[in-house]
């Protein structure tokens, strides 16, 4: 079984060949070389490979079996995809990625890094900070991403509240399930983004929906900069009636050198890192391990991607 890499990360091959031996993986040689290369079964991609993987799949039509290490596809060239299987490491980043958007949450009620001084300042013991408790939590997508979030805000006592595209029971004990997402929007104190990135969720935070959160509430993106108006947030920044977005994604990514967003006091803005953590690419390796197995068995894959729908 033949297995191409399209990025060079030794101690992620050498993993995948201790635990499958008898696999032959290669990492993508350049282009003038695809067409010699004997059959291919199946692809290892990463976010930014959608050239290569383009490029490969028009090589080499009989690859069967696509697996991405992350979990979003809507840089991929689709077109390609329909027909062949196509996996994700669903779930093994959810816990860092939870983790961060608490900590943006924490940051806002008790404003950080403002509240930190270095000088006396002018009052001590008093200060205008917010609690979690109490505090209405709004999250569209309620994937494991989501429902991670979710748990842990419990902790904090808050309430959530969640709207998925096509509406079911959350589930979740302490958890609303709610058909209306305007009506989710307008009584978030934070509103969390955990959708994927399809044609049907870019733009859902336009210049209206934006209008419609609560005076003062919190905007988390962890999904993709596509999914917001990024002209009309910056318009509701500066009139207050957001009061911070938090973002771990922008678009475009990379975000250009002097970009609003960079300087924005009440923006904050990291190059799409929530996702890391001790853990993660070893995660991400045992996903596609496990996939790889199962592959080699004709067995059913886990995390499998609906390329029609694009998640």
């Amino acid at each position: 079984m033949r297995v191409v890499m399209l990025f060079d990360l030794p101690a992620m091959r050498e993993a995948i060949q201790a635990a499958v031996p008898d696999a032959d993986i290669l990492t993508l040689p350049p282009p003038g070389h695809m067409a010699s290369m004997r059959a291919v079964d199946a692809v290892l991609a990463t976010p930014g490979a959608s050239q290569a993987l383009g490029q490969l799949l028009a090589r080499h039509p009989e690859i069967r079996w696509i697996h991405v290490l992350g979990t979003g596809i809507d840089d991929y060239p689709l077109e390609l995809l329909h027909g062949r299987q196509v996996t994700c490491s669903r779930g093994a980043t959810t816990v860092p990625i939870a983790e961060w958007v608490m900590a943006m949450i924490l940051a806002q009620a008790k404003n950080l890094p403002f509240s930190w001084v270095t000088q006396p300042p002018p009052h001590w013991c008093m200060a205008q900070l917010d609690t979690l408790e109490g505090k209405t939590l709004g999250i569209l997508g309620f994937g494991n991403i989501g429902q991670a979030i979710a748990r842990r805000a419990l902790g904090f006592d808050m309430k959530v509240r969640v709207a998925m595209r096509t509406y079911r029971p959350a589930g979740m004990a302490g958890v609303e399930s709610v058909t209306d997402i305007d009506e989710l929007i307008t009584t978030a104190d934070h509103l969390v983004l955990a959708l994927p990135a399809t044609t049907l969720t870019e733009g859902l935070m336009s210049a209206d929906r934006l209008s419609l959160m609560k005076r003062g509430s919190h905007l988390i993106n962890v999904s993709r900069g596509t999914l917001v108006d990024t002209r009309a947030l910056r318009e509701h920044l500066d009139s207050g009636q957001i009061a911070r977005a938090s973002l771990d994604v922008a678009n475009p990514e990379p975000l250009p050198a002097g970009h609003w967003l960079y300087q924005h006091p009440q923006v904050q803005l990291s190059p799409h890192i929530s996702w890391n953590s001790p853990l993660s690419q070893q995660r991400m390796s045992e996903a596609f391990i496990d996939n790889l197995l199962r592959f080699a068995a004709g067995a059913e894959l886990n995390g499998v991607i609906d390329t029609q729908a694009g998640y």
